[in-house]
């Protein structure tokens, strides 16, 4: 399918179904490919460092605020192999030169789909053939990683079930999303000073503070703030913008993305009714990166075009903070350049911003004692994107384009999992004293890598 037909095609009003198989078929050799790569790597092999006993799990419940559990140490003692095959949610949106999708690919791995399974996706980049549940925390040992609370009605009978992965701070793409919004709107100004006054006090979101609301996205986006981001969902409570963000997405064909369940008085409680699947966030992503004309149809049948979702001038402010991430580290490996773990991931250059006098990078405070500057002259794509992690989540979701001459590639990616920093692989090594410890399975990095040299031939074709 060209990238007009894919763009352009006509629905008619109310829901999009499926489409024919002959369009699936035309979108889904990336796809196949993606569900190959996934099923190599055996991610099936990581070990756990954390295996809850019998007594555990029947006393186990979802944490209310489930970023509190970063604070944790990273877990060490005596890992056992993982005890079933991990959850895993991947996209890839291809796009050509002007950012218009021509093929895309979902794969859910779980329990029940061991090797993976590719996700038909419609012409408008949608699907109806998943049903879609929140994540469970016990439930993913219980009930072999199927959930039990739908997050969109009426799939009772679709062909796939997925429980979804909890997104962990990618969930902040969403939230930047709402504040843009408003910026668009005309309700507030980027350089607005926002008085963050929770009243009740979160170990989540820590006390009152004052900052500009650029700031606050800035360090929301790139170095994965939690203090800051609850100061813009308190932002979103405060300007009543919660609920019309929630059906903001639903109206654009993004259902599955839901901020919800979160407190007015603090942006806090980050729990597991806030959801996203890797279709609808890569999706997202489209429409941020930017695309000429009608990007798919709602489920209405009404055009979804990017200038219509955001201004261009917010499209590019949020592009440009996801490009400053700090944390280049499950998909992209920039920040540990140089040495034999882990693996190289996506060939982007970590930001200057980041960069000491001798080559490292620290973030926040979190130093990562590799010199950088070695992978920055070899990098071939920038990678303006948002990760994510806790103990049983892990995520990664971004734009990538070619730098000139290095191949012309350009694509988003989204991954989400399980396999957070609670889980290791069996040859990673020690942490060396004062360096931030490895936060994903070197595994993630290797699914960038291959997709990306992937990507780069398609584009050369």
């Amino acid at each position: 399918m060209t990238a007009a037909a894919l763009a352009g095609c006509s629905a008619v009003p109310g829901r999009t179904e499926a489409a024919p198989v002959a369009d699936v078929r035309r979108t889904s050799k990336v796809a196949e490919q993606l569900r190959q790569v996934m099923d190599r790597l055996r991610f099936q092999e990581v070990l756990d460092t954390a295996p809850p006993t019998t007594a555990q799990l029947r006393s186990t419940q979802n944490p209310v605020d489930k970023e509190a559990q970063r604070t944790r140490p990273f877990a060490a003692a005596d890992p056992k192999p993982i005890v079933q095959q991990p959850q895993m949610d991947a996209t890839i949106i291809e796009l050509d030169e002007r950012g218009r999708p021509v093929s895309s690919g979902t794969v859910l791995m779980s329990p029940r789909y061991q090797h993976g399974v590719v996700v038909p996706v419609d012409r408008n980049l949608s699907t109806t053939s998943v049903r879609w549940r929140q994540w469970d925390d016990a439930g993913w040992y219980k009930n072999k990683g199927q959930g039990t609370i739908d997050v969109v009605p009426g799939r009772e009978n679709a062909p796939l079930d997925h429980m979804l992965d909890y997104p962990a701070s990618v969930l902040k793409l969403m939230v930047n999303f709402g504040v843009l919004r408003l910026v668009d709107q005309g309700e507030i100004k980027l350089d607005d000073t926002y008085s963050y006054a929770p009243t009740e006090i979160s170990p989540l979101c820590g006390e009152a503070t004052s900052n500009t609301v650029r700031k606050y996205m800035d360090a929301s986006l790139t170095m994965s703030s939690n203090a800051a981001s609850c100061a813009l969902v308190k932002l979103l409570h405060d300007h009543h913008a919660v609920d019309s963000l929630n059906q903001a997405f639903q109206d654009l064909g993004l259902e599955t993305l839901q901020l919800k369940g979160t407190r007015a008085s603090n942006g806090g409680r980050w729990s597991n009714e806030i959801t996203m699947s890797s279709l609808d966030t890569a999706k997202l992503l489209t429409l941020v990166n930017g695309a000429p004309g009608t990007v798919w149809r709602a489920p209405n049948g009404k055009p979804v075009k990017s200038d219509d979702v955001l201004s261009p001038a917010s499209r590019k402010f949020f592009r440009a903070e996801l490009a400053q991430q700090g944390f280049n580290d499950m998909l992209s490996t920039t920040n540990w350049c140089g040495g034999t773990y882990p693996a190289a991931g996506l060939p982007n250059a970590a930001p200057k911003r980041w960069i000491g006098a001798d080559g490292t990078v620290t973030v926040d405070g979190n130093k990562f004692g590799r010199d950088v500057r070695p992978c920055n002259k070899r990098a071939e794509v920038t990678f303006a994107h948002k990760t994510g992690w806790v103990n049983n989540s892990g995520a990664d979701a971004g734009i990538v384009r070619a730098l000139p001459g290095k191949g012309g590639r350009s694509y988003v990616i989204v991954v989400f999992s399980n396999l957070g920093t609670q889980y290791v692989d069996a040859r990673r090594p020690k942490t060396p004293p004062g360096i931030f410890p490895f936060s994903f399975t070197e595994k993630f990095a290797k699914l960038g890598r291959t997709m990306d040299s992937y990507e780069k031939r398609r584009a050369g074709h």
